[in-house]
């Protein structure tokens, strides 16, 4: 069962819950036995399934209602903080600052995705207003090198590592003293098994001669409850500091990773939520299960419009407002919205919206918005600058050029009318729309539906 599945089968037993007339000690129990399915089915380990689902049962019956809430609310309640409680509790955040030189190492078993989760890494905090640097010192596996390297000419960060070395120490050191200016420097390690001792010595080796100050391990999703003796056997060897799990988009043991991992007790510190180098958060339990229960995560939210947030210069901004909107500032809108993500993995972070959405309405939705967005390519500049140039014969034209029909470029000239109209109306308003320097909320006319 793949995350969003356990997402949807944990959010069905608390709808359940809600239709049910009264919460009594028989519809907590068919609620707790639903939960242990969902957890089950997610490869979580069966011991701690029934440790789980023994203190929600206990919680929900023996403690009393605080005043305020009713006891439905209550049960639910206690069914987030326990398994917020299971992943991890109290978030644990990397502390990365500006001037003040900080070294991480990324170690791993092959295949887990340390050197994209290296540019990942560094791409988050490049985007945060810092300055990281990437060294290569995976000096076994061919085209290690080149990975990174391609990875980092796309986000241009600058990268240190020679594809024909072969000690990881003197690639780690020298690498050190070419980035001595950076904020953040991340060291990739050659993959590693739990049973390849030499491989476990030199890991040992570069954290005593490099001194990194975090030591973070990077675990595959889809390996299930298996994490738990691979991070065992990492933090032994050396002191893992963080984890990194991956792969969390579509795995089927996500779960079980999540649930070994927080076994160790080292920190889940981020998650990889997809495939591209944007595809990663901070791992706060708290957002983590209310999403998975279908609360929503507001926060994570406001946190991807602000990076993916279009910087309008004031004077432009002003002439948006007063009504000088074109195809050219639409197009930038839905670059903007583009940049936050899938649209399902955006909607599920708004409350009551987890598994509401029919995927065909999504689908239909962001299909839309990519059409859009090449009929506006596929514009002259004077066109896209004055959409009321664009005559029955333009609009074959650009619907010719676009591969698209006359009645989409109608429907979107539509959508644009619509939008000037609106950004008309908000111009007396003090919160500006998306994009022009306002703190959050959606475009005008979030294409849903």
């Amino acid at each position: 069962m793949a995350l969003d599945k356990l997402g949807s089968s944990l959010t069905d037993a608390i709808k359940k819950l809600f239709k049910a007339g009264v919460v009594d000690e028989a519809a907590v129990k068919e609620l707790v036995r639903d939960i242990q399915r969902a957890l089950l089915q997610a490869d979580v380990n069966v011991q701690l399934v029934l440790e789980i689902s023994k203190r929600i049962e206990e919680r929900a019956l023996k403690e009393k209602v605080p005043p305020g809430i009713s006891r439905r609310e209550h049960v639910i309640k206690v069914v987030y903080e326990e398994l917020t409680r299971f992943v991890g509790n109290t978030p644990v955040p990397l502390k990365v600052e500006a001037g003040k030189k900080k070294t991480i190492m990324l170690v791993g078993i092959q295949g887990s995705g340390k050197t994209t989760q290296a540019a990942k890494l560094a791409r988050y905090y490049q985007k945060r207003g810092l300055k990281p640097g990437l060294i290569a010192g995976d000096t076994y596996r061919p085209g290690a090198y080149a990975q990174l390297q391609q990875l980092a000419a796309r986000i241009n960060i600058p990268i240190y590592g020679d594809p024909k070395a072969k000690d990881p120490v003197k690639v780690a050191r020298e690498g050190l003293k070419q980035f001595s200016d950076r904020d953040l420097i991340i060291l990739d390690t050659a993959g590693r098994h739990k049973e390849e001792k030499d491989l476990i010595k030199e890991m040992k080796d570069l954290e005593k001669h490099i001194k990194p100050d975090e030591i973070i391990m990077v675990i595959d999703g889809t390996i299930g409850q298996q994490a738990l003796a691979q991070a065992k056997t990492f933090h032994e060897a050396t002191p893992i500091g963080a984890i990194i799990v991956t792969k969390l988009d579509g795995s089927s043991r996500g779960g079980g990773a999540l649930s070994a991992v927080a076994a160790t007790g080292a920190p889940i510190k981020f998650i990889g939520t997809g495939e591209k180098i944007e595809d990663i958060e901070p791992f706060i339990p708290s957002r983590f299960v209310g999403r998975l229960l279908g609360m929503g995560d507001l926060e994570t939210l406001l946190e991807k419009v602000h990076d993916a947030e279009i910087k309008v210069p004031q004077k432009k901004a002003k002439e948006i407002m007063s009504g000088k909107f074109t195809l050219t500032d639409m197009y930038d809108q839905f670059e903007a919205v583009k940049k936050m993500g899938p649209f399902g993995k955006v909607l599920k972070m708004l409350p009551g919206m987890s598994s509401d959405v029919p995927q065909d309405m999504l689908d239909s939705a962001e299909g839309r918005l990519d059409k859009w967005r090449v009929i506006i390519q596929s514009m002259t500049l004077e066109e896209r600058e004055n959409p009321k140039l664009i005559s029955s014969s333009r609009g074959r034209r650009v619907a010719h050029g676009s591969g698209s029909s006359e009645k989409e470029v109608k429907e979107l000239l539509k959508q644009y009318e619509m939008m000037k109209k609106m950004l008309k109306m908000m111009k007396h308003k003090k919160k500006l729309p998306f994009g022009l320097g306002g703190k959050g909320g959606l475009p005008p006319n979030f294409p849903v539906g």
